[in-house]
Parts: structure tokens; sequence; C-alpha cells
């Protein structure tokens, strides 16, 4: 098998909400859109996936998924330079709602959360502080 592509397919009741947060914030780009449909991109910038947002109730989805919608998931997108990614992102005016805190395991993260609810955390390793997680 080979990848060439990943697709995160999120159910939310306001597309138009989640695209203009990961266009705004992310650096993503609109690839193609329709009422209730948007196809999201980085291109070839990085290793970031794709992301296509559905409306909850499109027909597209199994009838029994239509009315879901994204949750209890974390969009995790490892970064170069955390702590200037937080920088831009709160004066950019993004909704942060865990801020920069670095675990024993060596993972330094903070979090977003779009209009829809779904959380994104950025992600850069470092060190582990703590001897038992190394």
């Amino acid at each position: 098998m080979n990848v060439t592509t990943s697709t995160l397919s999120l159910t939310v009741a306001d597309v138009d909400a989640s695209r203009e947060f990961f266009c705004a914030h992310l650096g993503y780009e609109v690839a193609m859109a329709a009422d209730g449909f948007a196809s999201l991109t980085r291109g070839a910038a990085d290793a970031a996936a794709d992301i296509v947002l559905l409306r909850t109730g499109t027909e597209v989805l199994p009838p029994e998924q239509r009315d879901q919608r994204a949750g209890g998931l974390i969009l995790a997108l490892t970064v170069d330079d955390l702590a200037a990614e937080e920088r831009r992102l709160r004066a950019a005016g993004a909704p942060i709602t865990m801020p920069l805190r670095e675990e024993p395991w060596g993972e330094r993260l903070f979090q977003m959360t779009d209009p829809n609810g779904i959380v994104v955390q950025l992600v850069e390793w470092a060190t582990p502080t703590d001897p038992a997680h190394s």
C-alpha cells in the first residue's frame, strides 16, 4: 500500500465557521466547496492531513452517522517553534483553550477549539523532564 494523502473527515453543524477557523489560523486553503461541504488542504507545504468538513445530516454520510458531530477528537499537529506559534495565534485572536504546557514525558502543547468544538492541539517534542518517562 502506498498512501499518497491523508484526509480527516469531520461532521460539523456549521461548515463555514470551521472552514474559516482552519483557513484563518492554521493556513489551510479551500480545495473544493459546496453547500454543506468543504475540502481543505495545506497543499504540498508540509505533512498536515487534508480536512473534509461535512454538515450534519448530509446524505453522503451513512444514515446512522448523519446526526453525529465530531466529538471526543483531538486533531494534533506537530510543529516547529511551538512558542512562536502560540504567540502568533494569540495575537491573531485564536481561541486558545489550553495554554502552553509541558508534560513530564516531553510533550509540549497547547490547544485551540474551533467554533464547532473541534479541539486542535499543536505539539512540539522536548526532552522529558521526568527520568521515569524517558
